[in-house]
C-alpha cells in the first residue's frame, strides 16, 4: 500500500505507517477551513490507526496560516480522545512560527510531547 499522501504547489503532508509519523513540508497557506479537509482526514486516517505514539514532523514546514494552525490545533484536541496513544510533534527552531505556536499546543493537550531542535 502507497503511503497516503496530500499534495499542493508548495506542500507536501505524507504519513508514513511503518513509523506513524505525519512529515509536513513547504508552505500551507490554503485559505478556508474546507480546504484543509484532506489533510484532516489523512491525519484522522493515522490516529484511528491507534499507534503506541503518534508522530508529527513539522520540522520542514516553513509556514501555516492561521486556518492550517486551527486545524492542527482541532486534530490536537481530538485526540484526547485516543488514551492510548502519546503525540508527539517535532519542530524546528530555525522556522519563526513553530516556537510560539507549537508551544500552545502543549496547553491543548498536557500529556502531548513537543520536542523543537
Amino acid at each position: 500500500m502507497a503511503n497516503p499522501e496530500v499534495k499542493g504547489d508548495d506542500y507536501q503532508v505524507q504519513y508514513e505507517p511503518a513509523s506513524s509519523t505525519v512529515y509536513f513540508k513547504g508552505d500551507i497557506t490554503l485559505g478556508s477551513p474546507k480546504e484543509y479537509v484532506p489533510i484532516v482526514k489523512l491525519l484522522d486516517q493515522a490516529a484511528n490507526a491507534d499507534p503506541d505514539t503518534l508522530t508529527l514532523n513539522v520540522k520542514e514546514l516553513a509556514f501555516l496560516n492561521s486556518s492550517g494552525i486551527s486545524m492542527l490545533s482541532k486534530f490536537v484536541l481530538g485526540m484526547k480522545k485516543k488514551k492510548g496513544t502519546q503525540l508527539v510533534v517535532l519542530g524546528g527552531k530555525k522556522v519563526p512560527w513553530q516556537g510560539k505556536s507549537l508551544k500552545n499546543l502543549e496547553r491543548l493537550l498536557p500529556g502531548l510531547k513537543l520536542v523543537v531542535e
